[in-house]
């Protein structure tokens, strides 16, 4: 897997996973030789940690549809029905207009619902525009699909603002959408970018609600008038089960310009070639989205408030690295490396390998979402694990620092 690179922000690598890298970091750990437990923030699973567990209106939905034995066989490639109208009718709640069930399409986790979107818009000679930094699997499934990738620049000073500039200038009329993080900065402007340069906005949006600052989370959605919209999606995050697999990927067009009959027609092939998440655990998403409580959603934010801000303050006092903008939702937060003082240090992924073998922690080198000398912090943890982290770590950069 080559890593090296010498730009200071970068295409990030096609060949690169995150789960690839941490496994390689992982098995640089030498516990054995330094006694300390291994502690990862590197991977946004938080069902390591108990802090996190699934509601039970989750549990139970599962429970009773598995019991029921009416989710055995298999489902519509797209979806059961009532998964999609349940889905519809979670994500409506937050629009100015109602999704139809016919809009959704069931996927085996957010990573599937990234694989079908590219690959329905891809064509010869097409190019897709990312944000730097990126989920790297954009990436990945770009190049299976032989679609050119142009990285766009955040602003993280600004709260990592979308460049539109930017933008407007790396467009061109190969250019068949743009993906955008979101929790972020969703906003009308975007939407007015990508209807005069005639794109669609895939809005990656699995850490949906999952916003703490001062800003609610903001559906990309909503803007789907202006420009259409693939909203991306999961239980995921928000619901603290990475593991059950059940994304989604939703058209937002009430106009009707995207939904033509042979772009959903694409969908659905293609939903049949790579069919969907188990039965049983579709059946339970009426229950899972209706019966919720929101004291199970309030109680996480809680939570990963409280461990962002940990993580802020313990890298205020910390020499070597910097935080631009104090994090504001989702589960992690970029780090920047300050290597002019640092003695042996020769960049984010030797900052990162050295961390592992002498203190056990694990933390994701920057090229691995496009942005080299930094690195990517998951915050997702519970406090007494972050903060024997965060104190491991600033040994490591006191012990290599000038």
């Amino acid at each position: 897997m080559e890593l090296q690179t010498q730009s200071q922000e970068v295409d990030a690598p096609t060949t690169i996973t995150i789960k690839g890298i941490l496994g390689l970091l992982m098995s640089n750990t030498d516990a054995k030789e330094n006694g300390k437990r291994v502690i990862s923030l590197g991977i946004g699973d938080p069902t390591a940690y108990s802090c996190f567990h699934a509601s039970n209106a989750a549990q139970e939905g599962v429970v009773e549809a598995l019991r029921s034995a009416k989710f055995n066989g298999y489902a519509p490639t797209a979806g059961l029905p009532q998964t999609r109208e349940a889905i519809a009718e979670y994500l409506s709640r937050d629009l100015p207009y109602q999704l139809a069930a016919e809009s959704v399409y069931v996927t085996a986790g957010c990573t599937q619902a990234i694989e079908i979107a590219l690959s329905v818009l891809a064509r010869p000679g097409a190019n897709i525009l990312l944000p730097r930094p990126c989920f790297p699997i954009y990436g990945l499934c770009a190049s299976f699909r032989n679609i050119e990738v142009r990285y766009f620049d955040l602003h993280p000073e600004k709260g990592w603002e979308v460049d539109l500039d930017a933008v407007a200038d790396l467009a061109d009329h190969n250019t068949v959408a743009m993906v955008i993080i979101n929790p972020g900065n969703p906003c009308g402007n975007i939407a007015e970018t990508a209807k005069r340069l005639g794109i669609v906005v895939i809005a990656d949006e699995v850490y949906g609600h999952l916003a703490f600052g001062a800003n609610p989370f903001v559906p990309m959605g909503i803007f789907g008038s202006i420009a259409p919209v693939l909203t991306l999606g999961s239980l995921s995050k928000r619901w603290l089960v990475p593991g059950w697999r059940l994304g989604w990927l939703v058209i937002n067009d009430p106009d009707g310009s995207l939904m033509s009959p042979k772009f959903v027609e694409r969908i659905k092939k293609y939903c049949d070639i790579c069919g969907g998440p188990a039965t049983f655990i579709q059946a339970a998403v009426p229950d899972i989205v209706e019966q919720t409580q929101e004291v199970f959603f309030r109680k996480t934010i809680n939570i990963l408030k409280q461990t962002s801000d940990i993580c802020y303050q313990k890298i205020e006092d910390i020499n070597g690295i910097t935080c631009p903008t104090k994090p504001k939702g989702a589960m992690a937060f970029m780090v920047k490396l300050n290597l002019s003082v640092m003695k042996d240090i020769s960049d984010d992924i030797d900052f990162c390998f050295k961390l592992a073998k002498e203190e056990s922690v694990i933390i994701l080198p920057g090229i691995a979402v496009g942005l080299k000398n930094w690195i990517r912090i998951t915050f997702a943890v519970d406090v007494p694990a972050l903060e024997e982290a965060m104190e491991r770590l600033k040994s490591f950069c006191e012990r290599h620092s000038y």
